[in-house]
């Protein structure tokens, strides 16, 4: 049976490549493509082709920046504004993303139709967007109060004696100078040994301010192997153990037999908590300064009562998530969040000063404000419902559950999760709870991935139970650097490991006598532990350095070292990028 016939239909279709080719035909002609595809005759076999229709508008594009045919005119500006009494929100959220998707060309074709000084209502848009969007998309946009940077110290106007304290983990030192550093080279083995010794009697070393001959001077060289040591729990020589935060990529591929042994992984954390509980109970009794411990997920900082400008144990975790911490406070942990609290206490001092404006304001215009004025509402009102018994709508009207009113009123909270903001603080006895907590945490270990069952890394200045003596790897550099029209030797010694606090302070003590009081210094920072130079809450400003000295006498640190970690952390949530010294005094950026 014949199909029935359909005007206008044709059974004679074109292959693609034929298709192409037409096309290509058709550009080649001397007229306009537009002219000539209206009057060229359909091809033999094809559908007849309906009026040409105007172009599908990208629907990810505003009208502004839509291309127009020419002669189409321009859409007055009052049909781009959103409607009156209208979610402004909802209306613009194209038009407000103009400016960041617009392609370059329609930028350059376009410039009378935008304008790059942001508006005031512009902005209020943009800030409710910004709300919008900060709930599905995990990214630091500006504009939120809560992460704003805590002001940063700058370069010191006049040079110092002392750099600031600088409780962060360093990866890699970078020291430069005009005078060679051979005297770090190819230690001979009893002066290897003598730096040992040294470090584990916990011998002060008294160099002179100026080294006159540093590749001969024995005790220059026994107290650089004293200061390169250090003590790490657990000890894998074919795994690197610091850092543990993104370390997934450098421990995948090596052997970890006890990823799949249960029994295996037990014994692994048996012997780390008893290695943690040394640690804490050499603190406790004031013979550890510090120690750190480092999971795949946060670092925590013990320090010992007299350091960073406190008078009782103190530990400082970072970064933290809401998880971490509503467990802390199930187990009867008290901890403060000072960057929180911090920004908090702008925040009110700002409004106050706002308010006493407004004030002076209004009674200089004669408007005194004698009715009552109401509080403003705050998020904590949501649980209270009594209002809909008043009016009788209650079972009407369907109320939130609890678990929606608790995270509403923790969504600031949920944002600052993995941020430096997280920052938490544990004073006191509560350090001891803090202990047990972590020792019995099953999320302290990674239950999947290149670091399953893997105990955290331990780091200590000084010897204690389980631990592993280790150096720091050092190597000189020599290179020429141009000056002017010149060549100048320029010679370096790079540090390569966890460098910690006091490392970083006696290498720079042996620096400023062996190069004559003149080098520079590049610090690469472990990020994460940027922020344990955050100031500590009713930390003391100056704490005695005779009761120092007194209480912590053979805590395993040199003197000129403990009266620089004793002092208060003064660098906020940044650290030390660049240290230099001229003519024996400091100056350093963060």
């Amino acid at each position: 049976m014949a199909a029935p016939a359909v005007p206008g239909y044709s059974p004679g279709f074109k292959k693609p490549p034929a298709m192409l080719r037409l096309k290509r035909k058709r550009l080649r002609r001397s007229e306009p493509p537009a002219a000539a595809a209206a009057s060229a005759p359909p091809p033999c076999g094809a559908a007849p082709r309906a009026a040409s229709a105007p172009a599908r508008r990208n629907p990810f594009s505003s009208l502004d920046n839509a291309p127009r045919a020419a002669g189409t005119p321009q859409p007055p500006e009052r049909a781009r504004r959103p409607p009156a009494g209208g979610n402004p929100s909802a209306a613009s959220f194209w038009q407000l993303l103009e400016a960041v998707c617009e392609d370059e060309p329609a930028r350059r074709a376009e410039p009378s139709e935008r304008s790059d000084i942001l508006t005031p209502t512009d902005a209020t848009k943009l800030k409710t967007l910004h709300v919008i969007a900060i709930v599905q998309y995990p990214v630091c946009l500006p504009g939120k109060d809560l992460h704003l940077p805590v002001a940063v110290p700058q370069v010191p106007s006049s040079p110092r004696h002392e750099f600031p304290a600088d409780w962060s983990i360093k990866t890699r030192l970078l020291f430069t100078s005009s005078q060679p550093f051979t005297w770090a080279e190819h230690l001979k083995a009893q002066e290897e040994a003598q730096g040992f010794a040294q470090h584990c009697r916990a011998t002060e070393t008294n160099l002179p301010q100026s080294v006159q001959e540093p590749k001969l001077s024995t005790e220059l060289r026994c107290a650089f192997q004293q200061s390169l040591v250090y003590w790490l729990h657990p000890s894998l020589p074919w795994l690197q153990l610091f850092p543990r935060i993104g370390a997934d990529r450098k421990i995948a591929g090596k052997a970890s037999p006890w990823s799949q042994d249960e029994a295996l992984q037990q014994v692994l954390m048996s012997d780390w908590s008893v290695s943690f509980t040394s640690l804490y109970n050499l603190l406790k009794a004031k013979l550890c300064p510090y120690f750190y411990v480092c999971t795949y997920q946060f670092t925590v900082l013990f320090r010992a009562a007299g350091l960073a400008g406190s008078d009782v144990i103190t530990a400082v975790i970072s970064p933290t998530t809401r998880g971490l911490r509503e467990a802390m406070r199930n187990e009867g942990i008290e901890f403060s969040l000072p960057l929180v609290e911090e920004c908090r206490t702008r925040k009110q001092k700002k409004s106050e000063v706002n308010l006493e404006t407004e004030v002076a304001n209004s009674l200089e215009v004669g408007n005194s404000m004698e009715d009552g004025e109401e509080p403003a509402p705050s998020d904590d009102d949501d649980e209270s419902f009594s209002w809909l018994e008043e009016m009788g709508v209650q079972d009407k009207v369907k109320k939130p559950d609890a678990i929606s009113i608790k995270l509403r009123k923790e969504k600031h909270e949920v944002q600052m999760d993995h941020k430096p903001e997280s920052l938490a603080l544990v004073k006191g006895t509560n350090t001891f709870t803090l202990l047990n907590f972590l020792i019995n945490c099953k999320s302290l270990v990674a239950a999947a991935g290149p670091q399953t069952g893997l105990p955290p890394t331990l780091l200590s200045p000084v010897a204690f139970r389980g631990g592993t003596m280790q150096t720091l790897k050092a190597r000189s550099i020599n290179a020429k650097a141009r000056v002017h029209l010149a060549y100048e030797d320029i010679f370096g010694l790079e540090i390569v490991g966890p460098v910690m606090p006091h490392s970083l302070h006696s290498l720079t003590m042996l620096l400023k006598s062996a190069q004559r009081g003149a080098f520079s210094a590049v610090l690469y920072t472990h990020e994460p532990t940027a922020v344990f130079n955050t100031g500590l809450d009713n930390a003391s400003p100056a704490l005695n350095k005779e009761t120092i000295h007194k209480d912590l006498p053979t805590c395993g640190l040199q003197p000129k070292t403990l009266d620089q970690l004793s002092q208060c952390p003064t660098l906020g949530k940044s650290s030390i990028r660049f240290l230099e010294m001229k003519d024996y005094a400091y100056t350093w950026k963060s």
